[in-house]
Parts: C-alpha cells; structure tokens; sequence
C-alpha cells in the first residue's frame, strides 16, 4: 500500500485510505501531495474508519467525494449545459464567468475524452437526432440547436453519426452518460426502449463493449440525457444505500439466446447469495456448459443491475470481474450487510 501511495496508483482508488500521523490527514492513494515516510501512515478500509481514528479529509485529494465526481467550480456550468444542450458557450464567456478555459478544457478531456466545445457540440446533434427522429423539419433542429447554416449542420451531423440528417428517422441512438457511485464512475448508456449499458469507466473491455453494442442495436453513440437515467440514478442511489435489494428498469440486452438465458438466471440468484459458474450452468439447464456460462458472464454489459458479481469459483475464491476484484468483493460485502467498520479482507491496518 505505501508503495501503491508513493507510485499514485489509480489503480487502489476505493480500496485503501492513507492517514498521515503527522499532519492528522488522510488520503486518497492517488494524492499529489508530498509523501510521508512509511511508519508515519497507516491505512484505512473506509473514509469512515478513517474519521473514526480523528483524521481530517486532505484538502488536496477530496476523499469524501465519490471518484469521478464534478468539482464545486464545475457543476453550475455541467447543469447548464445539460438543461440547455442547444446553448454555445465560448472560451471567452467562460472567463467572464471565472471560469479558467484551459482548466474547463483539461476536465472534459480527461473525464470525457473530448474539450468542452466538443461535448457541447455532442450534446447539440443528440438533441437534434431526437427532434428529426421524432417529426421535426431537419431544417428547424439544425437552427434550433445554435447551427447558422443548414450545410454545417449536415456535414457536422454526417461526420459524427455517420449518417445524413435527413435518414434519422430510420436510425437507432445509444445516449450515453457518465454517473458517479461510491466505487467510482460509471458510464450508462440507453435508448427510447431502456437501459442497455452500465460500465465501470475503467474496465478494460469497455471499448470493445461499446463496439459490440453499436452493431448489435445499429445504433451510434452520442451523450446527452436520456428520461431513463434519472430512475437509473435514483435505484442506484437506493441499492448503494442498502435500500432496495432489486431493480425495477427496462433493460435492453441484445445478444444470443443463449445469453439472455445466462443474464436472466444471474438476474435471479437473490440478494446477499453468491453461485458458482457449475451452478449457474445448472440453473439453465445446462451443466456441461460452465465456461460458455462464464464468457456469457463476461460479456454482460449492465453491471450491477445484472448481478454478475455474484458469481464466484468454485472453491468459493472471487473470480474474474470486469470491474475489478475489489470492486466485486465490496459489492458483495455491501449485499451481506458486512460494511460494517472493519478493514476490507486483505488489508491489514498499522498500528
């Protein structure tokens, strides 16, 4: 762990705090503040334990906030943009309002992979797609949504989705979004029908997932917002909270029978119970097929929702997940009502 604090490894996010004995402060593992010497840090499981032991939050790293999350500075300026995704809001009204372009810039590029100018314009075409999608003239969504000239607007619209403006009445779209939780960022995604995505930003097969979907449902990817993320937002709230023990949201799940068959059945082990991937095979019906069981885990693309953190080996041990071991054993501890103060299995804390 004081290698993971020395290192900044991101890696550690949520599994350790780091308090400094010196200064009465404690830490994320990622903090850019000078590093102590190992005898004067121990380690936590929890912001909780952590504050418990008399610790100060660093003013530097923010531990009580959830990774991933807006700043103070941003969040006036997030919120208007998604109440008023038509509005173009320029690097030099930026300043006007104390806000520092370049730092603005660095956010959006480093938790969206684009500037503010392109998520603004990103914004822009999801709700024009919608506006033509649903009976609107391609001429009013283009002036509607800040365009000057209708031939910018199509070539804009034709770069970024692939097709003209004119054929989205004919074409599918994946709004997606990022939300925070107490295990770090997540990115959803949905259409008109429901939920179809719901990643950890950082999984290694999120492109790939991302890919996958856009073939399966013939659909592009744009952000914006979508009436089915704020219910998403409110269970997620719930479930994090130890308040409700299912998920009442439409889901879209393109795949194989065979793969719906396996997220049906992982949507049915109950709460706070762990199968192996033998008996989820099982479950199906089918024992002999344990490891197209557990690829078919792997390529569920709504975490948590679809539990398949619930699977584990056989010897009882945690197994692949695509968000992480660490993130898996929280989530079951969470359901076993074991969050109790502790450090997590596997840390030891210093005296």
């Amino acid at each position: 762990m004081y290698q993971a604090l020395v290192r900044k490894d991101s890696q550690f996010e949520g599994i350790f705090f780091a308090a400094i004995k010196t200064t009465g402060i404690f830490c994320r593992p990622t903090c850019r503040a000078r590093k102590p010497k190992p005898e004067n840090v121990e380690y936590f499981a929890s912001v909780k334990e952590a504050m418990d032991h008399g610790y100060r939050p660093c003013k530097v790293c923010h531990p009580l906030q959830m990774k991933g999350r807006a700043p103070e500075w941003l969040q006036g300026l997030l919120q208007e943009v998604r109440d008023n995704p038509e509005a173009r809001i320029k690097d030099w009204q930026l300043e006007s309002r104390g806000l520092n372009a370049s730092r603005v810039r660095r956010w959006f590029q480093k938790h969206y992979g684009m500037t503010f100018q392109a998520f603004q314009r990103m914004l822009r075409l999801n709700q024009a797609f919608g506006q033509i999608k649903y009976g609107e003239r391609v001429t009013d969504a283009a002036f509607q949504n800040g365009y000057d000239s209708l031939s910018g607007f199509g070539e804009t619209f034709k770069k970024t989705t692939g097709f003209a403006p004119s054929r989205s009445r004919d074409k599918a779209l994946i709004t997606i979004t990022r939300m925070e939780t107490p295990l770090g960022p997540m990115l959803a995604g949905a259409t008109q029908e429901g939920i179809c995505l719901l990643e950890f930003t950082d999984r290694r097969m999120l492109e790939t997932q991302l890919e996958r979907l856009k073939k399966l449902l013939k659909a592009e990817l744009l952000p914006g917002e979508n009436p089915h993320f704020a219910e998403l937002v409110r269970q997620l709230r719930a479930y994090f909270a130890c308040r409700i023990k299912t998920f009442n949201l439409p889901l879209v799940l393109p795949g194989t029978d065979f793969q719906r068959q396996v997220w049906q059945a992982l949507r049915a082990i109950p709460y706070g119970e762990t199968r192996s991937y033998r008996q989820q095979a099982e479950a199906i019906g089918n024992p002999a097929a344990v490891r197209a069981v557990a690829r078919a885990n792997g390529d569920n693309r709504i975490a948590i929702i679809i539990p398949c953190h619930r699977v584990i080996g056989a010897d009882g041990k945690l197994t692949g997940y695509g968000g992480g071991l660490w993130r898996k054993q929280r989530l079951l501890e969470l359901e076993r009502d074991v969050v109790a103060p502790g450090p997590v299995a596997g840390l030891k804390l210093v005296d």
